[in-house]
């Protein structure tokens, strides 16, 4: 077995030597695209760092040389077996890889030791000598064991290496994906940025004799022990958390000799157990929008196993719009409770709360309903969230039979009650034909307009019931030309008491049209500086065409 250390203590431009040669045999790059990759360095997303200094490397490597990329945690959020191979290990495949790069999804967990696993049995199709170099900003999150990985590939008997690049990551955390590398004589290198990046990748995917490595002493475990810390959640004294796909947060922070909290130590998850350095420690575990802090001790000589309660009820939510119907996708529920707790979730929802009362507000469409959730320490509530909910299908027509096709006209939903004033809440605007809108049950006002003309009409929603609502404007069309004019404006012809005629319409084109309830008008024209007059009247459903001089 070689013998390679940690190479953090190295400064990475000596990594970036002019004599650098192509890597042998077949390379795969695997790369993470988990969730975490959303964090920041100097105001800028993790992702896209690693696309650029991988677009970058990739432009200097030869097009003879074969090379693939793996991908996890891109497709799915909780998934523990999203590995996919992107691109397949070939001879000009970098572009492909850029462009592959560019279009994944960074969302789910780490499952590193599985995806290089995979990597490894892609390349040891052939007697050739194998590389793999793993990008990553995270540890194993999927209770894979990158070292016994390790172990495992370098007394296969294949020439295989694995390259290790951990991106941000600290030095607990190296500590725990390095002997991937230390292991099949690889290298482990770190990087903090675009740069650092990019000269990690130039001395990994393309290999340069690499300079003698500098031994880093390892953290001093007792030999007795090799894990002292396996905590676990509990709902409630004495209630488990059931296995399903929610994921526990265990963060670990040093604990001053004042009592005062001091840096992040690590962040591990679900099941874990392993080693953490002697020391007073607060650990903070989050479940979903549960959360407990308990202070503890942990010893070389002995396992600290500590059973957190986070006083958490299950609850799982079937959100419909009838009883015996189809699971909506697109109705919303939201948790509020007075500890702060504020989250929202859409479709078929499984989340852990925390006990006591819980405001539910589920809606759907325009529908909307409240209820209040009393939730106790260890409780599985499971049912179906039956949203109150009716369809409003809402046509405008000029007349009768006569539907207002196109986008041009307005439809509008408003509260049936009026407020002090007189006027009605708007509850939502639409434009065109096939309106249907989601409500709650009760009162409303179908409102439609299109250009002066307009209409409205009262109708009633009851639950798991269609309501078409026909909204007929007794309107009809004018249109006008008047080659020449500058100015056109459109009042009715009747005066009001005072002498004034209402003004329905106003622009300056010489040739346009309008939508005005039917009855008579007066089309007043503007040009050269002389107005000019005409009468005109407008017969519901009809298009009635003024010519003027």
């Amino acid at each position: 077995m070689r013998d390679f250390s940690i190479l953090r203590a190295i400064p990475l431009f000596l990594l970036f030597l002019p004599s650098l040669a192509l890597a042998d045999g077949r390379t795969i790059i695997v790369l993470d695209g988990s969730g975490s990759m959303w964090g920041q360095i100097d105001g800028k997303p993790k992702l896209e760092i690693a696309r650029e200094a991988l677009a970058e490397v990739l432009k200097t490597i030869p097009a003879d040389t074969e090379l693939g990329l793996i991908a996890y945690g891109h497709r799915s959020k909780g998934s523990c077996d999203d590995i996919e191979t992107l691109v397949a290990p070939a001879t000009g495949t970098a572009p492909a890889i850029a462009a592959a790069a560019d279009k994944m999804q960074f969302l789910g967990k780490t499952p590193l030791t599985d995806a290089v696993r995979r990597a490894a049995a892609e390349l040891h199709s052939t007697e050739e000598k194998a590389t793999v170099v793993l990008i990553t900003d995270g540890i194993e999150t999927c209770e894979g064991d990158p070292c016994a990985l390790a172990q495992e590939l370098e007394t296969s008997g294949v020439d295989f290496t694995a390259h290790v690049v951990g991106f941000g990551l600290t030095k607990d955390e190296g500590n725990q994906v390095a002997c991937l590398a230390e292991d099949t004589g690889g290298q482990y290198i770190t990087a903090d940025d675009l740069d650092s990046l990019a000269v990690a990748l130039q001395a990994t995917v393309i290999s340069a004799p690499a300079p003698e490595p500098v031994p880093v002493p390892k953290p001093s475990k007792p030999a007795q022990l090799k894990i002292n810390f396996a905590p676990k959640v509990l709902l409630a004294p004495g209630v488990a958390k059931p296995d399903d796909t929610s994921q526990v947060n265990w963060e670990i922070y040093a604990i001053n000799p004042d009592g005062s909290t001091s840096d992040r130590v690590t962040t591990e998850y679900n099941d874990f157990k392993g080693y953490i350095e002697p020391g007073r420690y607060r650990l903070i575990t989050t479940l979903d929008s549960t959360q407990a802090t308990t202070d503890i001790t942990l010893t070389a000589d002995t396992l600290s196993a500590p059973e957190v309660v986070v006083n958490a009820a299950r609850v799982i939510l079937h959100p419909k719009g009838t009883e015996g119907g189809e699971i909506e996708p697109d109705a919303s529920l939201n948790f509020t409770t007075t500890s702060g707790v504020n989250t929202t979730f859409y479709g078929d929802t499984r989340v852990y709360l925390p006990a006591g009362e819980v405001t539910l507000t589920a809606g759907l469409g325009l529908a909307s309903q409240t209820e209040t959730l009393a939730l106790t320490p260890g409780q599985l509530l499971e049912k179906d969230e039956i949203i109150q909910v009716g369809l409003a299908a809402i046509e405008g027509y000029y007349v009768e039979g006569m539907v207002i096709e196109g986008t041009a006209h307005q439809i509008s939903i408003r509260s049936a009650k009026k407020s002090i004033d007189g006027s009605r809440e708007n509850l939502t605007t639409a434009y065109g034909t096939g309106n249907q809108t989601k409500l709650s049950p009760g009162d409303y006002i179908a409102y439609v307009e299109l250009g002066a003309a307009s209409a409205e009409v009262p109708f009633r929603i009851k639950a798991g019931e269609r309501t078409d609502v026909a909204v007929i404007l007794e309107a009809g069309v004018l249109a006008f030309t008047a080659p020449g004019a500058s100015e056109v404006q459109i009042f009715s012809a009747k005066k009001d008491i005072n002498g004034n005629r209402k003004s329905l319409f106003h622009n300056y084109n010489a040739e346009d049209q309008t939508t005005l309830p039917g009855g008579d008008y007066a089309i007043v024209i503007t040009k050269d500086g002389t107005e000019t007059e005409a009468l005109a009247t407008v017969k519901p459903g009809e298009r009635t065409e003024i010519n003027m001089p």
